[in-house]
């Protein structure tokens, strides 16, 4: 196939190219950029020119979470950080009085502003005030008094009472434009209907459609003007007690921020506000009541006045004054209503309808299974609009049609809420550099394609519907170079956009890359011979690890005490250094332990090929983590970076110790089992690793016990990610060593964002109570990921606070504000629009059953670890029997015999119980209780595409491969089976059968498979001469062995993990794994789909 086309000259790339496939790219613009090589100088332009001294204690101020003990932190003790239950008031004009600030007043730096903005609440908690735990599993607004058992409903959303406040907000910057660039960044499959080609011209804009409910009011006018506002003083989610408050230095600025005091010796810094502003302003005035306002959604307005065609650039000759003049808002412009009420000639709503909503009988009809991979549902908007949608790879909801009401979405006993893959890797990205990144004044919303223009002039925000001017940089557009388009720029054509971030979001200067690489040496780790793998695979990929000029790397290894490394210029060798004092942990030379890789390699390479026999003969058999874990945090808190632990057993010394809670005897029974950390040593040490921008990557590698319940707490609130090899061992296990260094080439090579913060934002009436993830919420809606990278996912439920009436679209808009690898500051922004819909039907007709599993699996986790695993296993039963039973009483007229669902639901039942069967939630098999721990973590922290790749596996007949139907990916053909339904009836034993779970694969081969295939894909004579142990396939001049390989190398690109291939016969010891992910037949502890389908029934009908 031929390649798309590059970037045009000058255009930068923005994922590096040739060996550095995931590093960020640098963007040639000396105005906003300084050159890779700069240190932390003041002198940089457009910088803040205070610098953080690192070792100052700061201030203990109301922007900072606080360790005096006067806040509630209730809500640290237990499992549920990124679970955390948190409430956001929606948004709304804020028309209270200021709040008094009851600390010190903080120091702000004030930018400059071109005039005063209104402010709307973006929603926070009045100092002190907690918010309120919500309860997950109930629908009703009510709590429930009913007890936790196998009829509990779920999903309940108790309103807070916390006040809404105006946050503080920057205004844009006022230096002149600058330019914008498309980048191209390899990996991964491009995004459909989203993106422009690199350098193309913007989709012409159509014809503007005539509005069906032309507004009963003139558009609003300019935000009024006012003095210097009132700073207030912004609130937190309380962190960890007993500890010393830290210096934040995060470059912060996400919706209303105060930056540091002039002086340098503390940082006053809310992250309430990253992204966004640092001053407030007066509030906007509500819309007088009983009026109703007409929310449309387009980009674009109708053909322009005399005044405004053909103009030239301002300055340009022959340019008129006058032509600068535009309407007050006495001449309406009228925008286009593209929303469900216009779309069913163009759409074809009517058999879409029939379709969705079509009932299905579960129990006569068997073959439900798609033949190919679900794809997610189209949203039902004009055509025009959802060109413009974000990729649902990117973003999704588990309702593609919004109800208006929490009473309606109470009645289809769905779950709200959305789900996130924010940092994929893309094939094609627009990043936009300029010195305005235009954001509503009020709600500090991104421009994004679902805003209105009400003329050249003013855009009204699709969030909160402030309608704000555009700056005069924003009507000059650099692709068609034409001036007067604004609503053709490229922020406004692309759902998905970066954004070069200018000097105000930041609060220092960009940290450099900083990796620390911490190894367990004790006797065990030696025994299983990991510490070879890794230091070679580090060793290889040395030179490809992200970063630039300033990248830094150090080494830190512990037994029972712990081992530093001086690799200082002009030592002829690295120098070892053990501190013992394990209770009182400290850096010595703290100067040589960290130091830039590109100027001491040579020392960095030597000790790396040392290390694997430095301790051969060591008998220390105890592990002191802990300990070296606090040296490693005191280590990388003036910078921030990433901490690689690599652990083999369970810690044993030193604070941070454990003991063994697993019960070999319980571990098929659901109850007693220890999901909950036995200590809270590595949550709060990951909370203080969080507020210095420090992530932490656990890797286990371990044939024992380890408490990964306690020791993932220690990644799940950095921001970090575990990686678990259970059994790992060189010798007897080796098919390990390979899945760990494919995977471990990934980590050290894939894209990696520092410092980052991400916001969710939704249309006023919606409201998000709930995230799932590995971060820490700092104030009620903002995540803090010292580290992001393009493999982890996020959710987030969501609920109807005030009615969506009046409204035909909503908007969901994520920001992530991240530090790249070479120094840069960007955002990357995601929108999405979707229907509001008014009845029951319409909700379960836009129902995306596969976000609804993923979203439910995430909720199940909580619950596991809140409750019990038999809570969440019933809660996850009842959420089917609930909204099957609503569809059924409400939506179907004719009460028909069977277990009737809806088209878009009928997988429901399947992918629940195939949840039930999962690891984690499995009962009356055997399951390590780390091995459970594990795929909770994997449910956590999986995109949604991988997540249910883990959860219902793909089962592929390969015996037979074509090219028919085939991709041709890179002069490559990539066979494409057809999908069978994972029960053993699918089987034959003329056949060989590949099912791809995910994390592994198995290649089951049937007793009486053909010769050829035998012969020419597994290159043994026959069936008896296979292997047990067979893991590879061999590379054969045939062209069955070619296809079959493609095919699974194909498969395998598809994800940043690595499956290990098991080749297997009848009499293999692994075909009870192959056939335990055979989801519909009955296993010894777990029924069949069908009696589940009974089941189900049983309850739908009483």
């Amino acid at each position: 196939m031929a390649q798309p086309a590059g970037p045009p000259a000058g255009y930068p790339s923005h994922n590096g190219a040739g060996q550095q496939p995931y590093s960020n790219g640098p963007v040639q613009n000396q105005l906003m950029h300084s050159p890779d090589s700069q240190g932390y100088s003041p002198s940089v332009p457009g910088l803040y020119s205070h610098q953080t001294p690192a070792k100052v204690p700061p201030r203990p101020s109301l922007g900072q979470y606080n360790y005096s003990g006067s806040q509630n932190v209730s809500q640290l003790n237990s499992f549920q950080g990124p679970g955390q239950t948190v409430n956001r008031p929606p948004l709304a004009p804020f028309s209270g009085s200021p709040v008094q600030q009851t600390g010190p007043a903080p120091q702000v730096l004030l930018p400059p502003l071109q005039n005063s903005a209104a402010i709307s609440s973006a929603g926070s908690f009045p100092p002190g005030a907690t918010p309120p735990v919500l309860s997950n599993w109930q629908y009703s607004q009510a709590p429930t008094s009913q007890p936790l058992g196998f009829q509990t409903s779920h999903l309940a959303h108790v309103t807070g009472t916390g006040s809404p406040q105006p946050p503080s907000s920057l205004s844009g910057n006022t230096n002149p434009p600058g330019s914008y660039q498309y980048a191209a960044s390899p990996g991964g499959p491009p995004l459909q209907n989203s993106y422009m080609k690199p350098g193309s011209v913007p989709p012409p804009v159509t014809q503007p459609l005539t509005p069906l409910h032309p507004p009963a009011r003139p558009p609003l006018g300019p935000p009024p003007v006012s003095g210097p506002p009132l700073i207030r003083p912004s609130t937190m989610t309380a962190g960890p007690p007993n500890t010393q408050p830290v210096i934040n230095s995060t470059a912060s600025r996400e919706g209303d921020a105060t930056s540091a005091a002039s002086d340098g010796a503390a940082v006053q810094n809310s992250y309430d506000a990253l992204e966004g502003g640092g001053l407030t302003a007066t509030p906007h005035p509500p819309a007088p009541p009983n009026v109703k306002m007409n929310r449309n959604v387009g980009y674009s307005y109708p053909a322009l006045p005399p005044g405004y065609q053909n103009t030239s650039v301002p300055g340009a000759p022959g340019m008129q004054a006058s032509a600068l003049q535009y309407p007050d808002g006495s001449k309406h412009f009228h925008q286009p209503a593209l929303g469900t009420n216009h779309l069913s000639a163009s759409m074809g709503a009517l058999n879409l309808q029939q379709e969705g909503l079509r009932p299905v009988n579960l129990l006569q009809e068997r073959n439900i299974l798609p033949t190919t991979l679900l794809k997610a549902p189209v949203p039902n908007l004009h055509e025009d609009i959802q060109k413009l949608n974000c990729n649902p790879e990117l973003f999704r909801c588990t309702l593609t049609n919004i109800p208006q009401t929490q009473a309606l979405l109470n009645k289809a006993k769905l779950p709200l809420g959305l789900l996130l893959h924010p940092f994929k890797d893309l094939s094609q990205l627009p990043v936009v550099t300029s010195s305005t990144i235009v954001r509503c004044r009020s709600c500090r919303t991104y421009i994004n394609p679902f805003v209105s223009f009400l003329d050249q002039r003013r855009w009204k925000c699709n969030l909160c519907y402030r309608v704000n001017d555009v700056p005069e940089e924003f009507m000059y557009n650099p692709v068609t170079r034409v001036y007067g388009e604004p609503h053709k720029r490229p922020e406004v054509q692309n759902a998905t956009i970066e954004f070069m971030a200018p000097s105000e979001y930041m609060l220092r200067p960009p940290q450099p890359p900083v990796y620390l690489f911490v190894f367990d040496v004790s006797h065990n780790a030696i025994e299983t011979g990991y510490l070879n793998t890794v230091c070679q695979t580090l060793l290889d990929n040395l030179d490809l690890l992200p970063g630039n000029t300033r990248t830094k790397i150090g080494f830190i290894t512990f037994d029972s005490t712990i081992h530093f490394y001086s690799l200082q210029e002009g030592l002829s060798q690295p120098q070892m250094l053990i501190v013992s004092d394990i209770e009182d942990v400290f850096i010595p030379m703290p100067e040589n332990l960290l130091v830039n890789l590109n100027e001491n390699k040579e020392l960095i390479q030597d000790l790396l090929k040392a290390l694997p026999q430095m301790f051969t003969k060591s008998l220390e058999t105890q592990s002191a983590l802990g300990p070296a874990l606090q040296a490693a945090f005191k280590l990388m808190s003036p910078t921030g970076g990433r901490i690689s632990v690599f652990q083999t057993q369970l810690p044993s010394v030193g604070m941070g110790a454990l003991k063994s809670r697993e019960e070999p005897n319980q571990r098929a029974t659901a109850k007693d089992i220890h999901l909950t950390p036995s200590t809270d040593f590595y949550k709060k040490l990951a909370l203080d690793c969080s507020g210095q921008q420090v992530a932490v990557d656990l890797f286990l590698l371990s044939g024992q016990y380890s408490d990964l319940a306690s020791l993932g707490c220690i990644s799940r609130y950095s921001a970090g990610s575990v990686y678990y090899y259970q059994s790992y061992h060189h010798k007897h296990n080796p098919v390990q060593v390979e899945k760990l260094q494919k995977e471990l080439k990934r980590y050290l090579t894939r894209k990696i964002g520092f410092e980052a913060v991400m916001r969710i934002r939704c249309t006023k009436g919606l409201s998000i109570h709930t995230f799932h993830g590995n971060f820490f919420v700092r104030s009620t809606d903002l995540l803090s990921l010292p580290n992001v990278n393009p493999d982890a996912g996020y959710a987030v439920q969501m609920s109807v606070e005030e009615s969506l009436t009046d409204m035909q679209v909503v908007s969901f808009q994520s920001a992530l504000l991240y530090t790249s690898s070479k120094g840069e500051r960007r955002i990357r922004v995601h929108t999405m629009c979707l229907p509001v819909v008014t009845t029951l039907s319409d909700v379960y007709l836009g129902a995306d059953v596969q976000a609804i599993t993923g979203l439910l699996a995430n909720m199940a986790v909580d619950r596991s670890v809140s409750a019990t695993l038999s809570d969440a296993r019933d809660a996850l039963v009842n959420a089917v029997i609930d909204s099957l039973a609503a569809y059924r009483s409400a939506v179907l007229s004719v009460q028909q015999p069977g277990l009737t669902a809806p088209s878009s639901l009928r997988l429901f039942p399947l992918y629940v119980l195939a949840l039930l069967k999962q690891k984690a939630f499995q009962t009356g098999t055997s399951t390590r209780l780390d091995e459970r721990i594990f795929t909770m973590c994997q449910v956590k922290n999986q995109p949604l595409v991988y997540l249910m790749l883990m959860t219902h596996p793909s089962l592929y007949r390969v015996d037979n491969l074509t090219d028919e139907g085939a991709l041709n990916i890179n002069d490559r053909t990539i066979p494409q089976p057809p999908l069978l339904q994972l029960s053993v009836e699918k089987l034959s034993r003329d056949g060989a059968y590949l099912m791809d779970a995910g994390s592994v694969m198995f290649l089951w081969i049937g007793k009486n498979c053909g010769q050829s295939f035998i012969s020419q894909v597994l290159g043994v004579p026959n069936y008896g001469s296979i292997p047990q142990n067979m893991t590879h396939l061999p590379e054969l001049d045939t062209a069955e062995s070619t296809r079959t390989i493609a095919f699974i190398s194909w498969l395998r690109e598809q994800r940043p993990f690595f499956p290990i291939l098991y080749i297997i016969k009848d009499d293999s010891p692994l075909k009870s794994s192959f056939l335990q992910n055979m989801i519909e037949d009955r296993t010894e502890s777990a029924l069949s789909y069908y009696e589940f389908l009974l089941h189900i029934q049983q309850q739908v009908n009483k």
